[in-house]
């Protein structure tokens, strides 16, 4: 039976909405305005995409975030499979290091790249995307493990070994798909990070489209302001098309098995 909702409930949703959305639609305002605020327009749009390295550094950002995306999905997904088949005697120790990087400063690992990281990984933009993953490990964790906390994870392992199915093909095959929102919320909160993520840039001296917001906002406040409009709206469309692509392409799926 559904709870329905109180007069209190729809006022605390009325506010946090009105909260979240209210700036935006000013930061919106604001950026159209032109010739010192007597008229509106999308000038300053227009100017962004015009500034040289906007499509470059977006390309850039957008592979990062990708590979981010994969490489949390290929450590985190059978790592907290792991623990809640068989390994829970690691959990703690797992998701102490998995909180780890909530206390440990940012420029710490700036600095432990040098040691760290192999000398070719050094040189190329690429190990930011590493560095993103131990950043995102907190949320990605957690999303993971509320996600198989939630299914009966052993008895679709035990059937689906029963049934013949490797390991491999059982993660892939069925775990997955049954946490298919775990996962996406995983993917979301990590593709987010990386998109977003300014400081590990700026330390390392790599230019990413966050990094060329800040150099190409000063001065600009009003280009400045479209931009992280743009920026905002554009990561929400990045969210929206990943949510929904799976499931478009599971209902032509379905639609061609049944046609």
């Amino acid at each position: 039976m559904k709870r329905k909702l109180t007069p209190a409930n729809y006022l605390a949703l009325l506010a946090a909405t009105s909260f979240f959305v209210f700036p935006l639609i000013a930061a919106f305002e604001f950026s159209l305005r032109v010739n010192l605020g007597k008229s509106h327009g999308f000038d300053n749009f227009r100017w962004v995409f015009q500034q040289e390295g906007f499509k470059t550094n977006l390309g850039v950002s957008f592979r990062l975030a990708l590979l981010t995306a994969v490489a949390v999905l290929v450590l985190m997904v059978p790592t907290v499979v792991y623990l809640h088949l068989g390994g829970g005697r690691w959990k703690r120790m797992i998701e102490f290091i998995c909180l780890v990087p909530l206390v440990v400063p940012v420029i710490s690992f700036a600095l432990g790249v040098g040691t760290a990281f192999p000398v070719f990984l050094q040189s190329t933009v690429y190990e930011l995307s590493f560095l993103y993953v131990i950043v995102s490990l907190p949320y990605t964790y957690r999303a993971l493990d509320v996600g198989l906390s939630s299914i009966p994870l052993l008895t679709l392992v035990e059937a689906s070994r029963a049934s013949g199915a490797s390991m491999r093909q059982t993660l892939l095959f069925v775990i997955v798909p049954t946490i298919r929102s775990a996962v996406n919320g995983a993917v979301f909160l990590a593709i987010a990070l990386s998109l977003g993520e300014f400081t590990l840039a700026v330390l390392l001296h790599w230019d990413t489209f966050p990094t060329w917001i800040a150099n190409i906002s000063q001065g600009h406040i009003l280009n400045a302001i479209a931009l992280s409009v743009l920026s905002l709206v554009g990561a929400w469309l990045v969210v929206v098309v990943m949510a929904i692509a799976p499931k478009s392409l599971r209902s032509n799926k379905t639609q061609e098995a049944t046609s």
